[in-house]
């Protein structure tokens, strides 16, 4: 089969949430056959809900569902593993890809028990992020999946978890995905827009999003009957509808050979790199003023934060940083962390005696 190369950026994997009958996917996977730019059938054959008496899949009767509609149409398939009886039960079924889902990504003990059971059989295997958003979790099943022998393998980023309201049924935090390219740059990664969206009509613009940040293709949820899915049905597509959100994607280039343009690219980039050390600069200038408020008030006895002034300065900074144009979102968190700092410079001021005490002791 064709492994995701870190060169493309179309590889598409398809098809139904969960496995709900054998006519079902013999339905789907004929639809999808017959587009043009399928690489890979996926199915949900155990599903870990968040309540229990949920649909949780069928369980490996499935599987032979699956493997077969897949050698019928001659399209690979892949399945969500969550232990080793299930790689062991997967792989007896001759499924040709596994995957591990984000609620198994948390925990490195199931991550490992799955490198364990993988040992000498060099399976494709992708690796969901975990629901929190935490890098370094997600880094840490991949190198644990790469530690048992496995050479084919992939990341998937369907967003994380979190308390509140949002557009998103998990927020797609795409600074993390980003981070992860620049961590693991050998590592192709997958956009799952379906889970990110939970809507069935944002999915295009996530996923349209993921392809201008160089994302190696998409996950994207489809069923026949999507309205009446046993699992996730607002969040899926029809093949039909699958077909025309690929035909409306742009795929652009990472790069071009035309020289003007690597010209033009290079002065303004030169341009950002000169008003990037003029920033980091006048933050050194700024926090070496924090450093000295909190030595004044180290003499005068006064405590370190003052709200009045905090909010004052919030309401102005953000004021004008709107009247410059930038987004009032985008100036609060600059100067939240830069307060956040400038507390804890103060902290070590005033507290050096502390400290040097605890050291001694």
């Amino acid at each position: 089969m064709k492994w995701i190369s870190k060169n493309d950026h179309t590889f598409l994997i398809a098809g139904p949430c969960s496995a709900e009958s054998e006519e079902q996917l013999d339905t789907t996977v004929k639809a999808l056959s017959e587009l043009t730019n399928v690489n890979l059938i996926r199915a949900g054959i155990w599903k870990p809900r968040t309540k229990p008496n949920s649909f949780e899949g069928m369980g490996k009767v499935a599987l032979p569902w699956l493997v077969n509609a897949g050698k019928k149409y001659n399209l690979p398939v892949g399945t969500e593993v969550a232990n080793a009886q299930h790689v062991e039960e997967a792989l007896a079924a001759d499924v040709d890809v596994l995957w591990i889902g984000a609620r198994t990504t948390v925990n490195p003990f199931a991550v490992q028990e799955i490198a364990d059971s993988l040992r000498g059989v060099d399976i494709p295997i992708m690796i969901k992020n975990p629901v929190n958003p935490d890098l370094q979790l997600w880094i840490g099943s991949l190198e644990r999946i790469a530690q048992a022998g496995l050479t084919k393998i992939a990341a998937i980023h369907r967003g994380f978890s979190f308390y509140g309201d949002s557009i998103y049924r998990n927020l797609p935090q795409w600074e993390i995905p980003i981070e992860f390219m620049r961590l693991m740059p050998e590592i192709p990664l997958i956009c799952d827009p379906s889970h990110i969206s939970g809507r069935r009509y944002s999915i295009a613009h996530v996923s349209q999003r993921a392809l201008d940040l160089n994302f190696n293709g998409l996950m994207i949820e489809t069923h026949t009957d999507p309205d009446n899915a046993m699992s996730d049905a607002k969040q899926q597509v029809t093949p039909s509808s699958l077909q025309g959100i690929m035909d409306g994607l742009r795929v652009r280039e990472s790069s071009t050979t035309d020289p003007n343009f690597h010209q033009k690219l290079e002065e303004l980039r030169n341009q950002i790199d000169a008003l990037d050390a003029d920033i980091l600069s006048k933050l050194m200038n700024r926090l070496a003023l924090s450093n000295d408020i909190g030595q004044y008030k180290l003499e005068h006895k006064v405590s370190i934060l003052n709200l009045e002034r905090w909010d004052r300065i919030m309401k102005d900074r953000t004021k004008l940083g709107s009247e410059l144009g930038l987004r009032p979102e985008f100036i609060e968190k600059i100067m939240q962390m830069i307060h956040k700092e400038s507390i804890k410079i103060q902290n070590q001021v005033m507290n050096r005696s502390l400290l040097d005490e605890s050291i001694d002791d």
